[in-house]
């Protein structure tokens, strides 16, 4: 079930907002101050099972085997305390690895054997179907594992627990939570009653959220996609346009996720923490991933990078932890060659803005270390999105005019005066440019509005005087907010014209992670 279709909006999402608070309206004794979290841990879990209903009881287990283990740490001390985490730690570990890079370690160990003139080896690829969503519930556990470990869990009330992991706004493509933002308002009564400002808000963002996704994300689709088509040799203008509309199709639908989640979330009272600011206005490579998904940036710092040292033990230590931080959150992202090297180069990417800092000092002029970072983030894009490395190599070589510069079908036809500067007017690539169609329109008014426009966040702030803004250590925004009449027409207009551009639903693209 996708948040961008009907059987969601106009089904699912009434039954649980309706349950929600009609439970707590009848929750009048202490033993049933629980219904409200307990529908909506229930609705999550069919939320999850109406995609796979096969994967239910491995979210089940894993939510079950976490709960007793955090609880066991918990009562646990010295030595015990610590083999508890490890076995815990390496379970989950373990769970991650098969589903998500079993065949990816047989197919390697195969490529290698085969570079290496050995005879073929006796394994063949598993038959695995990866559960939707297992990297963020495994992430989300893994930190509250570490932090029962470390003293820091103080809440362990069961259902609050199976909400927090399996809570439906989250499950599929985060944020990453974290126990100590979500389980205080799971367990706070308060936030289970309806208020108009929440609704306000919260069906505002939602709204802008799925306009970005259905009007902006879905309509840069047909501009990217063939160009990384296994064994197609796009020309410089193909690659430029393809390589620039995946790079907005995934800004605008990771964003539009985002903020459809955070909508989602508010309904019910409860804030997630920001996940997405404006990272393509990032002043260079380490805040771009201060913007960029920026709950995962957070777990990889205070989980992987800073316990493996961080910038404690000197230069080429930390340029160590950097790199190896960097792919392995290439290695979360997908199970092949290509986000390993998409982490490789952002791994490189820090190292080389460390250094260059280290010698040069922050750059003084304002415009050209934006710009850098942009073509950076863009070049690294192909690697993430090409089906292999092949084709990224070949992707990467097109945008310098490796194969040539000829003109699509759409702008040969009105360049034909071109040909004296010797491009070739002709059509002989990819036949699938059409100028008169969507596409580039959208493109650019994408760039418009990444590069120029506020953020959600800021669009409540500067425009629109009621509302005041708190920004939180934990990465929350709060929002008071009064609606006036002419804002409410307006995201009404907006709502109404993404429900008539969903003629096709599609998923968001950090499902498949």
């Amino acid at each position: 079930m996708l948040f961008n279709s009907f059987a969601f909006l106009f089904g699912y999402l009434p039954i649980v907002l309706a349950g929600y608070f009609l439970l707590d309206r009848w929750a009048s004794s202490a033993s049933w101050r629980l219904a409200p979290a307990m529908w909506l841990a229930l609705a999550s879990l069919f939320f999850y099972a109406w995609w796979d209903v096969r994967y239910l009881p491995l979210l089940l287990a894993s939510i079950c085997v976490n709960y007793g283990a955090g609880r066991l740490i918990g009562a646990s001390a010295g030595a015990a305390r610590k083999r508890v985490l490890v076995a815990a730690l390496a379970l989950n570990l373990s769970l991650l690895a098969y589903y998500k890079y079993a065949n990816f370690f047989i197919d390697s160990v195969d490529a290698v054997a085969e570079l290496a003139g050995a005879a073929s080896l006796p394994w063949h690829g598993l038959v695995i179907i990866l559960p939707i969503g297992i990297s963020f519930f495994t992430f989300t556990q893994i930190a509250f594992l570490v932090d029962c470990y470390r003293g820091e869990v103080r809440e362990y009330r069961f259902i609050h627990y199976v909400l927090f992991v399996s809570y439906f706004p989250h499950l599929i493509a985060g944020p990453v939570l974290h126990h100590r933002d979500m389980m205080p308002q799971f367990a706070d009564p308060a936030n289970a009653h309806p208020r108009a400002a929440n609704f306000a808000i919260g069906l505002s963002i939602f709204t802008i959220g799925l306009a970005k996704k259905v009007l902006i994300a879905d309509n840069l689709s047909p501009l990217a996609m063939p160009v990384f088509a296994a064994g197609v040799t796009p020309t410089l203008i193909e690659a430029w346009i393809g390589v620039l509309a995946y790079t907005f199709q995934l800004y605008f639908d990771f964003s539009g996720y985002s903020d459809m989640a955070i909508g989602l979330s508010r309904l019910f009272g409860v804030k997630l923490p920001l996940n997405f600011n404006s990272p393509y206005k990032a002043a260079n490579i380490a805040d771009f991933w201060r913007r960029w998904h920026m709950t995962l940036s957070r777990f990889l710092r205070d989980y992987l990078y800073i316990p493996l040292g961080g910038s404690r033990h000197g230069v080429a230590m930390r340029y160590r932890n950097l790199m190896l931080t960097m792919l392995l959150g290439g290695l979360w992202h997908g199970a092949g060659w290509t986000f390993v090297i998409w982490g490789g180069l952002h791994g490189l990417y820090l190292v080389l803005q460390q250094a260059w800092q280290r010698a040069f000092g922050a750059a003084r002029t304002r415009w050209w270390p934006s710009v850098l970072t942009f073509l950076a983030v863009m070049l690294a894009w192909i690697f993430f999105r090409a089906p292999d490395v092949s084709t990224a190599w070949d992707i990467a070589g097109a945008l310098v005019g490796a194969n040539g510069v000829s003109l699509p079908r759409g702008l040969a036809s009105h360049a034909t005066s071109l040909a004296q500067w010797g491009m070739h007017p002709a059509f002989d690539g990819i036949r699938w440019i059409e100028l008169a169609g969507p596409g580039l329109p959208v493109l650019l008014g994408a760039m418009l509005l990444a590069f120029r426009a506020p953020n959600t966040q800021e669009i409540f702030f500067l425009y629109e005087p009621a509302i005041e803004r708190i920004f939180q250590p934990a990465g929350r925004w709060s929002f008071i907010w009064r609606p006036t009449r002419r804002w409410s027409v307006g995201f009404a207009v907006l709502f109404v014209a993404c429900i008539f551009g969903m003629n096709r639903v599609t998923e968001f693209l950090y499902f498949q992670f």
